[in-house]
């Protein structure tokens, strides 16, 4: 591995400036100056010098001028470790000046920068905090900007699709509508029924206190239906299909399937994002309604076996104590979560960049994102009810 000239004549070869190390002092700086052939054949001679370089204790910054090298080699990477280990030893600071496109190359190939990490050599430091911050705050903008334009593209194909129906690939939709709803029913309905029937334990608890066992039917439905269930089931659908979503899309990006979408004339949001989108707010509020009636059933367990309830006097509670506004209120609630669900896991998979690492990291942001949207609606939900 080698940098050199093109050939040389025996005229300029005699010519060549004898190879070592040449200091110059200027102020409190060092330079040394690596002259002539800097490779296998010189490198022995050169390292037994570098430490005579150091002996001046004035010094504050080193330079290495690479100007009057005319070969440089991996040998020669050893030189600079050497030189760079010395300065570190002294707690000085060292500047490569001159680099020519040869030596840079073989600095490269040789990882040059790897070595000196792995020798614990000083590193440049980093930015100040007020440059990161401006950092920080630009690529938040950009976000925001990619953000709200996928929202507002997706938000007018939705549209189009309600105007074209044939537009939207009704496989993919049956498809996701399968894998978000029938194959989550399992683990929404255990979770509910437990939540239910612990719900419906702890709060009796209280009320046998006062004789109030039947309001635990009441207890138990008005929080599943109006709070408990839209929220438990988005955030299970966003753990479990939001999160699918998310690397799904990132894959064919990483794979480059999407480019080929949009070569082929594809919109790879229509094509992609939509079907994901229109199953997902279709399957999710049917999911709560069974989330509702699973934990009901788990606190007619609780109430049946140890309050001493009867199946009809249970049952007779939750029905009086419920009205259709709110069975309808979850429903639209569960809704809303749907679609923010799979706009952030479609979002977040059509960011993805790199390699498989950036699957990884889409889909735990797509969780992360979605579970804190789904909290914020629900408080917003939550106002807005206390005007009603």
């Amino acid at each position: 591995m080698e940098a050199s000239p093109p050939p040389e004549t025996s005229s300029l070869r005699s010519s060549e400036p004898p190879p070592g190390l040449i200091t110059v002092l200027d102020g409190t700086t060092l330079r040394i100056r690596l002259q002539g052939r800097i490779d296998r054949s010189t490198c022995s001679d050169i390292l037994e010098r570098v430490p005579d370089c150091f002996r001046m204790t004035s010094l504050e910054t080193i330079e290495i001028d690479f100007s009057e090298t005319t070969r440089f080699d991996d040998y020669g990477v050893l030189v600079l470790l050497e030189i760079r280990r010395c300065a570190h030893r002294l707690g000085k600071t060292v500047f490569l000046v001159n680099i020519g496109d040869g030596v840079s190359k073989i600095l490269g190939l040789t990882g040059f920068d790897r070595m000196i990490e792995r020798s614990g050599i000083d590193r440049p430091s980093p930015p100040n905090a007020l440059i990161r911050l401006g950092a920080f705050v630009i690529e938040c903008f950009q976000n925001a900007g990619s953000v709200v334009s996928f929202l507002g593209n997706l938000l007018l194909l939705f549209l189009y699709v309600l105007r074209h129906p044939t537009s939207l690939r009704y496989d993919d939709t049956v498809l996701h509508m399968r894998t978000t709803g029938v194959d989550a029913l399992p683990i929404v309905g255990l979770i509910s029924f437990l939540l239910g029937l612990i719900m419906a334990f702890m709060s009796s608890l209280q009320l046998a206190q006062f004789g109030a066992n039947v309001f635990v039917a009441s207890l138990v439905a008005l929080a599943m239906v109006s709070e408990l269930g839209p929220i438990m089931t988005a955030i299970v659908i966003a753990g479990r299909s939001g999160s699918a979503y998310a690397a799904e899309i990132a894959t064919m990006g990483i794979s480059e399937e999407i480019d080929a979408l949009k070569t082929m004339g594809f919109d790879p949001v229509l094509f992609l994002a939509l079907p994901r989108m229109v199953a997902s707010m279709l399957m999710i509020p049917i999911l709560t309604l069974f989330s509702d009636i699973f934990a009901i059933a788990g606190g007619l367990l609780v109430g049946v076996t140890m309050l001493d309830l009867t199946p009809v006097t249970y049952m007779s509670q939750t029905v009086k104590s419920l009205r259709l506004f709110d069975v309808l209120w979850g429903m639209l609630k569960s809704g809303v979560f749907a679609f923010l669900i799979s706009w952030v896991g479609c979002l977040r998979g059509f960011q993805a960049r790199g390699g498989a690492s950036a699957v990884g990291h889409a889909a735990t942001s797509s969780v992360v994102t979605s579970i804190f949207l789904i909290i914020l609606f629900d408080s917003i939900f939550a106002v807005v009810r206390s005007y009603l």
